[in-house]
């Protein structure tokens, strides 16, 4: 633990040396990070769907940067600092794991789940609501898992998990109905239907819908690639082929997934 908290220390040394002496970094401003730290956010993202730890050990470090970062601006507003931040999130890591620190009895992580949205209703004003604290900048798809996070957490959802699947089915239906119809307002909303059901059921399967959609982007990306520069070795175009052509290309690129 001493060499964690030495490192720990040293980076808030640094922080208090860079804030006064490096130009760029005494211009920041809570609004000029926050950019900077979406992106670094999604670069951690990267580095844990494409599991290269190095990588991961890295982003993880720049995103401590700009936390360390924020803790001294916060201080110099008098607003709070790092220790405030620190105590914030042990106090409220405890109160919400009364299972761990306390008397309460769990049976398994769904309980856990449910305790602590409950524990976070009561936390806040009783004017909010249990989907409050969705932060409305989400990207659509993770907001839709989050939602139906939240309500699962005041027991709003599925006796069992498999009785989903009426459900894709039926928005699958509505859906293709309001395509014949070709009125393109309710094709967009049945398209929403049909994707926050999917995104429910992935919830429902212990999947993690912007995962298997980024692996899937990926995948798809590589095969892509692939048929690419095979038809170039050919010394012919994309727009040159048949779809049939294409398409072979296409499955022997799945050999190399």
């Amino acid at each position: 633990m001493k060499k964690e908290l030495e490192a720990f220390d040293r980076l808030l040394e640094i922080m208090d040396e860079l804030r006064e002496k490096c130009p760029w970094d005494r211009k920041q401003t809570l609004e000029s990070l926050r950019t900077l730290t979406i992106e670094e956010t999604y670069e951690l993202a990267d580095a844990i769907i494409n599991n290269d730890l190095n990588e991961l050990k890295k982003e993880l470090g720049d995103l401590m940067l700009h936390i360390v970062f924020y803790a001294k601006i916060g201080s110099e507003k008098k607003a709070f600092d790092i220790a405030d931040i620190l105590e914030g999130i042990n106090e409220k890591l405890i109160r919400r794991h009364p299972h761990v620190f306390g008397d309460v009895k769990v049976q398994d992580h769904k309980e856990v789940e449910e305790n602590w949205e409950e524990i976070k209703m009561k936390e806040k004003d009783r004017n909010n609501s249990v989907l409050s604290g969705v932060p409305e900048s989400l990207p659509a798809l993770v907001k839709a898992n989050r939602i139906q996070q939240k309500v699962r957490g005041v027991g709003f959802d599925w006796d069992e998990r498999s009785q989903i699947w009426d459900k894709v089915r039926e928005e699958l239906n509505e859906l293709q109905h309001e395509v014949e119809t070709e009125d393109q307002s309710n094709v967009e909303a049945e398209f929403g239907d049909l994707f926050f059901s999917l995104i429910n059921a992935a919830r429902l399967y212990d999947i993690d819908p912007e995962i298997a959609l980024e692996r899937t982007n990926k995948k798809f990306i590589k095969r892509f690639n692939y048929l690419e520069e095979q038809t170039l070795k050919k010394g012919r175009s994309l727009k040159e082929m048949s779809l049939d052509e294409m398409n072979t290309v296409w499955e022997a690129a799945k050999k190399f997934d």
